[in-house]
């Protein structure tokens, strides 16, 4: 008998396969067009299904009889593995074709009520006895259920399969020295290779936290997902799931590695063995990602989310899809880059950053932040807290990023304005990178009118300008004339208080000073010390009252100017060329007089000389300070 099946064999012509028992055959088997002259007797001895199929079907007029079996998986090749085995011909079980001769045994009801150690049972051992203790065979096995998901499910295939990477995924390799198996038989006990039996010696080099990376990266989008979420259903550390996902992302999502500053490097698989890459959909792939992704905060990872943005942009993915990343994104702002957040505009829009998704993740940021800082005490909320820190960053980055796009000549004055009031005036310590960006504005849209560069400027808080923003905004031909004052007003008063802060050496006190922080009218500090230094304070305040009194004058006398100049033009309109140049000259005169008028005032500041030609600006009135003195 032995000798006999060892005989048996199986040979193909064109699309028809023959068995060589020596038997005419009485049965044939369409598997996919392909034909098998089989025989019934060894066929249903072994497959209960086939059993009931022929006890259905009819002779054909030579006797034979023909089956037509649909959704065979793996084809005519798994069934030819079928058939060999009925015959009693041995078949060999690998990794690749185990899943589908474990469907199909199970397909055809090839259990041991049709015989002992039927096939069914012997797939089902060799799945569990081999193929879930090995790393390289359970990826092989796992990997080729792409195509027989519902079939695999049934028969818990794939749940064993995560499970059992996931578990392997877990451990430590070098805790218990594992993975053993990984090399087969090629390893010694004690943990050197073998080479034909023989100890060389050589050990296994240890293994890094992220050898899985490489190896799991060749599934499919939707196994993929499932591995994940059972690897975090058994507590695998978040931070390996979140480079797990980043890895895979990486390989399979187009375009991604452009903004990840080379960092997609090539983790060397484990197992070396060869798979064929999985085929993606970018945007199924996208969607998956973004569910999976953990809520962690972390440079790489928020540089990862911004290249996710980007592709998400591009693929003009589904609103929930980029506002999950944008609220992502939000939640660690902080740890964004400038050139992270510069997104192009890939839609038809005039600009060529997209300033609206960033206005979005501001707002996020803002959200997040104020979740944070709800709970906290008053008593440090005037201090430095732990919220801050992000919040000052982050203003930093605005600030930056104002500047980088301010010279887009089609970025609207709005939206500029709007980019700098999104944060509360506590997040900037300066407004030096707020002027920075207004002046960079300025300079590439010279068309502005002065209301709406006035408007602009009103965001800047000129108290908290450097003394060299102040200089240079006092000589910045492109800011409007008050806020020009502005600027050298606080420029004086600054240069003031870093004199005051530099006594000299003989005349230097020795008690305590103490610093009173300005108020809200317009003073960056006052200086109060214990040795009498009062008078300083109220020179300030003298000066202050005065520069705002002159910075009311210059109003009006823009506002007369302004009225002359139309009075002007209508006049040409209606008088003669002689009266025209008579009422020209007339007004020129009584503008230089008030100009004459401007120039006294401004010596009023240091001195009461004479008075005059205008009653407006005769004389300064005393402050409050001056008759308490």
């Amino acid at each position: 008998m032995a000798t006999a099946a060892k005989a048996l064999g199986f040979y193909h012509e064109a699309n028809d396969w023959f068995c060589n028992a020596g038997l005419p055959s009485d049965i044939t088997v369409v598997i996919d067009n392909v034909n098998f002259h089989l025989h019934k007797f060894p066929l249903s001895s072994r497959c209960g299904k086939l059993e009931k199929l022929i006890e259905e079907s009819q002779n054909t007029d030579q006797g034979s009889r023909t089956i037509t079996l649909e959704n065979i998986l793996g084809g005519p090749n798994t069934f030819l593995v079928i058939a060999k085995f009925c015959y009693g011909v041995r078949v060999e079980l690998t990794p690749r074709n185990i899943v589908a001769i474990y469907c199909v045994a199970d397909y055809l009801e090839m259990f041991d009520s049709y015989g002992d150690d039927n096939l069914f049972v012997r797939a089902e051992n060799y799945f569990h006895k081999n193929v879930l203790k090995n790393w390289k065979d359970c990826m092989v096995a796992l990997q080729s259920c792409e195509n027989v998901i519902p079939q695999a499910d049934n028969l818990q295939i794939i749940s064993k399969c995560l499970n059992a990477i996931s578990m392997m995924a877990c451990t430590d390799p070098s805790l218990f020295g594992w993975p053993l198996m990984m090399y087969g038989r090629l390893q010694s006990p004690n943990g050197s290779i073998l080479w034909n039996g023989i100890n060389t010696g050589a050990r296994i080099s240890s293994l890094e936290s992220d050898w899985w990376f490489e190896d799991i990266s060749y599934l499919s989008v939707l196994l993929f997902e499932r591995l994940i979420k059972t690897m975090e259903a058994r507590g695998l550390r978040p931070e390996k799931l979140t480079g797990a996902i980043m890895y895979y992302s990486r390989k399979h999502l187009h375009g991604l590695g452009r903004w990840q500053g080379g960092q997609n490097t090539k983790i060397k698989s484990i197992a070396s063995f060869s798979m064929k890459p999985a085929i993606v959909d970018q945007r199924v792939l996208l969607e998956t990602i973004v569910k999976l992704l953990p809520k962690r905060k972390g440079k790489s990872l928020c540089r990862f989310l911004l290249g996710l943005l980007r592709v998400a942009l591009i693929l003009d993915a589904d609103d929930k899809c980029q506002d999950s990343l944008e609220r992502m994104i939000g939640m660690q702002l902080e740890y964004a880059t400038l050139d992270g957040l510069l997104i192009p505009t890939y839609s038809d829009s005039d600009t060529l950053y997209n300033s609206d998704c960033v206005e979005r993740i501001i707002n996020h940021f803002l959200t997040f932040e104020g979740k944070i800082t709800t709970f906290s005490p008053r008593s440090i909320a005037s201090e430095v807290s732990p919220s801050s820190v992000p919040l000052r960053k982050v203003s930093k980055l605005v600030d930056n990023y104002m500047a980088e796009v301010a010279s887009d000549v089609n970025l609207k004055p709005e939206k500029i304005k709007s980019l700098g009031e999104m944060l509360p005036e506590s997040a900037r310590s300066s407004n030096d990178g707020l002027y920075r960006a207004l002046d960079v504005y300025f300079k590439a849209h010279p068309w502005l009118q002065e209301k709406e560069k006035e408007q602009l400027c009103n965001i800047i808080n000129y108290q908290k300008l450097s003394i060299d923003a102040c200089a240079h905004a006092s000589q910045n031909n492109h800011l409007p004339l008050r806020i020009i004052l502005q600027a050298l007003f606080f420029e004086q008063m600054q240069l003031r208080t870093a004199l005051v802060n530099v006594p000299d050496d003989e005349n230097a006190p020795t008690g305590p000073m103490s610093i009173v922080p300005g108020s809200s009218t317009g003073t960056t500090g006052q200086i109060v010390q214990r040795d009498g230094w009062v008078t300083i304070v109220r020179e300030n305040q003298v000066m202050r009252v005065n520069m705002e009194r002159l910075s009311a004058r210059v109003v009006e006398l823009e506002e007369e100017f302004n009225k002359m100049r139309e009075e002007m033009k209508r006049v040409s309109r209606t008088h003669s060329s002689l009266d025209s140049s008579w009422c020209i000259s007339r007004t020129f005169g009584k503008c230089k007089l008030l100009l004459d008028s401007s120039n006294v005032q401004e010596d009023v500041v240091e001195s009461t000389g004479p008075a005059t030609p205008r009653g407006s600006v005769d004389q300064p009135r005393p402050s409050r300070h001056s008759k308490q003195r």
